[in-house]
């Protein structure tokens, strides 16, 4: 049944079954239900609900009838029965007809050549070489995150989620996660794509890209409304597995509101991330960014294959590989170190350096001085972030780089002329961009800065 149904499906997708489609199908023949399915493939129950949907679909549209979960078996029986082609003996071993579908006994190869619109042969596209990663860039030694690429690979390649972000503060690592993610499983989808947002393309432009690309250059021309365009790129989502990744998706935000406000004329992103969040597709799209996007904290649920990652500082022990590289002295210092920084990569290799150039590498001499000491560098880099912040949100950071630490929000009302819905927005906010961090105590939430924040705050805004 199951060759029969992946000969049926070749035939209307060019694409024979995938693991999780195969999973769908022996469960229905097994007579489990949909969450058991899930279970066993260790995905949500509505993803599996998804996936079958859409293979019911295309084997109604190949059967001419409409199959379902309730007779699979049946139609798949039929067909395994059905009358063999007599032209000869032969040639019947080899081809079966199932009403107008004739089906190859042996998996059919996708065609050698492919013809534009024009009948212009054109060179044929294989997976491998189905990779536009040109903005992706080179991140030289990757630390240890096996835990952060374990659940990634999870997300996106088992669950198939279909809208993912990793977040996290300047100079964490998202882009450098992102590319090793990438390299272990790019090979799991047909196509693969890196766009940096960093110079703020229109999303019309990126569309239209995206659009060349997975037709393999036969859309170039594109008509019809934005809601049209769109529909036309999850099309070929559907269609084809793809992974796409969007770096330094900040950019498109607006400056001077509260985290995830899109910059004018650029609120089509959003649109486009909903409907991809929301809508069955074969692919992934990989937004990573300082501020988490609102479509993100609206549809992120285990069950809607929507998931976050915040990303923390690196260990002590990956950390520590840093320290190495720069040529540090003091071994049993550099723990110190590490935790002032809070393990950010970026914000270690920068003091690192300055060690290096200023005390030989004695990290002892460093810290004879003021720990947190904030060079250019590392400042130019703070500044980008917060010069994005509402007043609000500036508001809410310096009374948090002067007071107790860590605090309350009732604590922090009184100490702070807002009311408490203007503080509540702006704590979300500051969440979600990454600047503040939470502390249990008890059954109470507290807040505080990163040594590193509070410093800036201080030393910067407060100044």
């Amino acid at each position: 049944m199951l060759k029969i149904a992946d000969r049926l499906i070749f035939t209307k997708t060019g694409k024979h079954l995938d693991d999780l489609q195969e999973a769908v199908l022996r469960g229905t023949v097994q007579g489990q239900k949909y969450s058991k399915i899930a279970e066993d493939f260790h995905c949500s129950e509505g993803h599996i609900k998804d996936a079958a949907s859409e293979l019911w679909k295309i084997l109604s549209d190949v059967v001419g009838e409409d199959v379902n979960k309730s007779n699979f078996r049946s139609t798949m029986q039929r067909c395994r029965f059905s009358n063999v082609s007599s032209v000869s003996s032969n040639f019947a071993q080899d081809f079966v007809a199932i009403g107008n579908i004739n089906l190859c006994a042996k998996p059919l190869q996708p065609p050698e050549v492919a013809q534009d619109r024009s009948g212009q042969v054109r060179n044929p596209v294989s997976p491998r070489n189905r990779v536009s990663v040109d903005d992706a860039p080179d991140i030289g030694n990757f630390y240890d995150r096996t835990q952060e690429l374990a659940t990634l690979e999870k997300w996106i390649v088992q669950e198939r989620c279909r809208l993912v972000a990793i977040l996290g503060i300047s100079g964490i690592g998202k882009t450098t996660l992102a590319v090793q993610v990438l390299k272990q499983i790019q090979d799991k989808f047909d196509c693969v794509i890196w766009r940096n947002l960093s110079d703020k393309p229109p999303l019309e432009l990126i569309q239209k890209e995206l659009i060349e690309f997975l037709s393999t250059q036969q859309e170039s021309e594109l008509s019809g409304s934005d809601e049209n365009k769109r529909s036309q790129l999850i099309e070929y989502l559907r269609k084809q597995r793809c992974l796409i990744v969007f770096d330094d998706v900040h950019h498109i935000f607006s400056s001077g509101q509260l985290a995830g406000c899109y910059e004018t004329g650029y609120e089509d992103y959003g649109l486009l991330f909903k409907r991809l969040g929301e809508l069955y597709h074969n692919s992934c799209l990989l937004l990573l960014s300082w501020d988490k996007p609102r479509e993100i904290v609206a549809l992120e649920d285990p069950d809607k294959l929507v998931r976050s990652l915040q990303l923390d500082g690196l260990d002590i022990a990956s950390a520590r590989e840093i320290l190495k590289e720069k040529g540090l002295a003091e071994e049993d210092k550099w723990e110190d170190l590490i935790n002032h920084y809070q393990g950010n990569p970026l914000w270690l290799k920068i003091v690192a350096t300055m060690i290096q150039d200023l005390f030989g590498g004695s990290v002892s001499e460093f810290l004879k001085y003021d720990m947190m000491v904030l060079n250019e560098d590392l400042k130019d880099i703070l500044n980008q972030q917060f010069n994005s912040l509402s007043e609000l949100e500036k508001q809410v950071m310096s009374v948090l780089a002067i007071g107790p630490d860590p605090v309350s929000i009732s604590k922090l009302l009184e100490h702070i002329h807002l009311s408490p819905a203007e503080l509540f927005n702006a704590m979300q906010s500051l969440g979600r961009r990454s600047l503040i961090e939470k502390v249990k105590q008890g059954n109470q939430t507290l807040f505080n800065l990163q040594l590193v924040v509070r410093e800036y705050v201080k030393k910067e805004i407060l100044h």
